[in-house]
């Protein structure tokens, strides 16, 4: 779980305009910090199950946000996705049955 300090100084690097503390933007990068720093403990604890279930939800509410914000604001997502290093989410998987 983030720290008060951490998560106000993503918030600040992240906001729209002064107060700002819900926009995509934010929602996305705090859900960034904290799916870091889940896969750090789940590197040193591997059965911790609970957490790996916490980290799969975070993911999932990440990618959907950020699927709502390429369809909304596309140059604010590009913007974003450089900003925090992700990949964009537009890859599919493409599975053939032979």
């Amino acid at each position: 779980m983030l720290d008060k300090k951490k998560k106000l100084s993503i918030i600040k690097k992240f906001q729209l305009h002064k107060g700002d503390t819900g926009s995509n933007e934010v929602q996305i990068a705090i859900l960034a910090a904290e799916i870091d720093e889940l896969a750090e403990h789940l590197k040193t604890h591997p059965k911790d199950h609970s957490s790996r279930r916490g980290l799969l939800r975070k993911v999932s509410s990440r990618r959907n946000l950020m699927r709502y914000l390429k369809k909304e604001n596309p140059k604010s997502y590009e913007d974003l996705i450089k900003k925090l290093k992700i990949k964009p989410h537009n890859v599919k998987l493409i599975v053939i049955f032979l």
